[in-house]
């Protein structure tokens, strides 16, 4: 029986790598996004893997994906091997720009949504003898940059949050992985920094590789957070 699988902010960037990570390695999945067409377009391209995809059209600005995903995994699957929490938006402001609308869709997006769906997650995580979860954080989650400063504060909550989840979820052999990128070559960030070049950005693909050793990696060894920097980048910043 293959593995299950959810992926939220499917439809592209890193999403869309770790799907196709995931789907070339045999695991059915649930993917989640605001774009219908680019969800079945994935799930169309995957269709050479012979894995099951099941595509849900989630807005994480709404309380209400949450219990929408819920129903689909419970009729779909009925357990969850590997979650991960990968959906989030970024906003540039200053903080004297930045309105309370601007606050609570960052907030509701980048550090509710996560709890709340992993939250819903935990029973049919319980079910697999090996489960997973993968926070994908950002280097914003440690660090403080000019007009993120929201954004900044919802990956620090998103840390936070993964710090209690790995201790409460210890006890069922539930692995809980942190990862801290800097700039990933995603529209979110080639909007947010126009200022890199491209080609010095992080590859989605080095995120899904990285994600795939976490999942797999069951050993003695463990690892909470990883912080991934660009390659011409300050080192040990």
């Amino acid at each position: 029986m293959n593995k299950k699988a959810l992926i939220t902010g499917a439809s592209k960037g890193i999403g869309k790598a770790i799907t196709c990570k995931l789907a070339e390695n045999g695991y059915d999945l649930i993917i989640t996004g605001r774009d219908s067409e680019r969800l079945d377009h994935i799930k169309k391209e995957l269709q050479q893997f012979k894995v099951k995809i099941y595509t849900v059209i989630a807005d994480f600005a709404e309380q209400s994906a949450i219990e929408h995903i819920r129903l689909e995994l419970e009729q779909q699957f009925g357990q969850l091997d590997v979650l991960i929490n990968n959906a989030g938006m970024a906003i540039s402001k200053t903080i004297e720009e930045t309105t309370i609308q601007d606050w609570e869709l960052l907030m509701n997006v980048n550090a509710r949504s996560p709890f709340f769906l992993t939250q819903a997650c935990i029973p049919y995580l319980k079910k697999s003898p090996a489960a997973t979860v993968v926070n994908i954080s950002s280097v914003v989650g440690r660090l403080g940059y000019n007009k993120q400063s929201a954004y900044s504060a919802s990956k620090h909550a998103l840390n936070g949050f993964s710090k209690v989840l790995a201790k409460e979820l210890q006890p069922f052999d539930i692995r809980v992985h942190n990862l801290a990128p800097g700039g990933v070559n995603t529209d979110m960030v080639r909007n947010m920094r126009p200022d890199i070049e491209t080609q010095h950005l992080i590859l989605p693909e080095e995120m899904a590789e990285i994600t795939w050793f976490l999942i797999t990696h069951r050993g003695n060894a463990m690892i909470d957070n990883i912080n991934i920097r660009r390659a011409n980048g300050n080192p040990w910043v």
